[in-house]
């Protein structure tokens, strides 16, 4: 089967001055060469937008005010002209109108998590997704390292046996203190409840957690026993959430979020254990995968040997250098941007995707989990229910 391949258009909502994951965004969708950021509306300050643009070199007509001029615009120009998608890097509250709107549009979109605020918009932004049969991608990144894909390849060959037990953590320190307070961008908005949804840590860091257990074991979370706090005095929103798990499978769980471990950066690991091995994984240190069982050595698998190829056709796929040569948090991102903007490749040629990698990007699916598990944990933290269902 053939690909009519081609450079792909992107434009980006957010990612202006002071932002952080937007330029994160640009710089590992553009790592393969196949895509190119063309237009944007970068900030809600006009003048904000048109730095930001002026610093891409992006032409003047194509840096727009807002994103409703930017739809606008790009329709105003013939299809060989205008985006192929959009990125959207805004805070949470912006996520499901423009999702929507890009969508009905006829505009393909790749979403920073969480997908929405609410349930309500989740299943909503899903029928638009399915009705304009446009190519939704969400951005949980840590799905995108190689050693998490052979980790799931793993389990999915059975290599562990029915999974039992999952642990997974993702501490952080960033906001022990309550610099909010002292006009930060980053923690202004993440602990606002009107623009970051009702989640504080459950739902920024959260979310990333219960989303790689159910990524890498291939189950799903039914139930959650949950316990969130707010320790910083006057904050609105969590910032420490603990959770017992409940999977599909009768494999139960924990999970901790965090962001007042002091000292932590973004210590996301897991723990997977099968009834006949167990796998580890650490986000900051992402080039291995721990595999242990109880008659033998344990094992150190190392991302770029032909022996991981020969395990995981993903990983392989997810594999730019040889080994030696770390991989991380860009090259992750450009994973799931590459397999993302395949699929549009074959979509827009009418081309049936028959291969299964091509699709292994979080998607609209993803996005609804996400959301019914933030709810279901901020309502059996506030309940009185021993478990709250997802």
């Amino acid at each position: 089967m053939s690909q009519n391949y081609r450079k792909l258009k992107m434009g980006m909502t957010g990612g202006g001055p002071g932002a952080f994951i937007g330029d994160v965004h640009r710089k590992a969708a553009r790592i393969d060469g196949n895509i190119e950021i063309v237009a944007g509306a970068f900030d809600i300050d006009p003048e904000k937008s048109r730095q930001t643009g002026k610093e891409l070199m992006l032409e003047p007509n194509r840096i727009y005010d807002d994103y409703l001029k930017m739809i606008e615009g790009e329709l105003s120009l013939t299809k060989e002209q205008r985006i192929d998608f959009v990125s959207i890097t805004t805070p949470n509250n912006w996520h499901f109108p423009m999702a929507r709107d890009f969508l009905k549009a006829g505009f393909h979109v790749m979403c920073e998590k969480p997908m929405t605020i609410s349930v309500e918009e989740a299943l909503e932004l899903k029928n638009i997704v399915e009705e304009t049969g446009k190519v939704f991608g969400l951005m949980h990144t840590y799905t995108g390292y190689p050693m998490v894909k052979l980790g799931k390849d793993l389990i999915k060959k059975g290599e562990l046996g029915e999974i039992r037990k999952v642990v997974v953590q993702y501490p952080q320190g960033w906001l022990t203190n309550a610099i909010e307070k002292s006009g930060q961008m980053q923690a202004s908005w993440r602990t606002d409840p009107k623009q970051t949804g009702a989640g504080g840590s459950i739902g920024d860091i959260g979310i990333h957690a219960a989303n790689l257990a159910e990524y890498m074991t291939g189950l799903r979370i039914t139930e959650v026993s949950a316990d969130i706090t707010s320790f910083v005095e006057g904050r609105p929103v969590d910032d420490d959430a603990n959770s017992l798990l409940h999977f599909n499978n009768g494999a139960k769980g924990i999970l901790f979020c965090s962001q007042i471990s002091v000292g932590e950066e973004n210590n996301l690991a897991i723990w997977i254990y099968g009834e006949k091995k167990s796998l580890e994984w650490h986000q900051e240190d992402p080039n291995y995968l721990i595999v242990r069982d109880g008659d033998n050595p344990m094992e150190v698998w190392k991302r770029g040997h032909q022996y991981v190829a020969d395990t995981s056709a993903a990983a392989a796929r997810a594999t730019r250098l040889p080994s030696g040569h770390p991989e991380a948090l860009l090259e992750a991102i450009a994973n799931i941007y590459k397999n993302f903007g395949d699929t549009i490749i074959y979509k827009e040629s009418n081309q049936e995707i028959e291969e299964e990698l091509i699709l292994d990007f979080p998607n609209v699916d993803d996005g609804v989990r996400g959301m019914k598990f933030i709810d279901a944990v901020i309502k059996n933290s506030k309940g009185n229910e021993k478990c709250t269902s997802i």
